[in-house]
């Protein structure tokens, strides 16, 4: 199987024949944040305008040139007006693990990352993080297909179900939790 959080890949590969028919499935949109260690003294509440306080002197974020979640970074520092001001304090992550590495590790000052990465077990206690509003840069949405040269058909088409089914479950779960809160 081959899983990507950019659609094109997905898309390409199905275009050229190389997926299995019906296998191309959506099944996620990502969102970034601002984020930043627990000890940071850099206040998140207005957002990506956080990138330009003074005392900032390095950004992490993923790529812009391979990573979709980069490119939604540097969307959305354009659409804010502040990219300019920014862009001279990047280190550039090849990854989503590396980039808040270098948040970690006191390499940038704050990062631009996903979400998933904020509230993931491993890090959602080390850092504090401010959502990124979805209409500031284009949806990053994450798809996966099962590959015509997998040797695994059968196991991979069982796999892909489960993660259907799992999905739904979640997403029904996220429904249910939001109108608790709306209560």
């Amino acid at each position: 199987m081959f899983f990507s959080a950019n659609l094109d890949y997905p898309k390409k590969l199905e275009a050229a024949g190389l997926i299995e028919n019906g296998s191309y499935y959506q099944y996620a949109k990502g969102k970034i944040v601002v984020w930043v260690p627990n000890d940071s003294k850099i206040n998140l509440n207005s957002g990506l305008r956080a990138l330009i306080d003074p005392n900032v002197k390095k950004i992490a974020i993923l790529n812009p040139l391979q990573a979709p979640y980069g490119q939604a970074a540097v969307s959305a520092m354009q659409k804010e007006g502040i990219y300019d001001k920014a862009k001279d304090k990047f280190v550039l992550g090849e990854n989503i693990s590396q980039t808040a590495s270098f948040v970690l590790s006191g390499s940038a000052d704050i990062g631009v990352a996903a979400v998933s990465l904020a509230l993931s077990p491993n890090m959602k206690d080390k850092g504090r993080y401010k959502e990124i509003p979805t209409d500031e840069y284009p949806p990053i949405e994450q798809a996966c297909v099962i590959l015509n040269s997998s040797k695994n058909q059968g196991i991979a088409q069982q796999f892909l179900s489960y993660f259907q089914e799992s999905c739904c479950r979640c997403a029904a779960r996220r429904l249910r939790l939001r109108r608790e809160q709306a209560n």
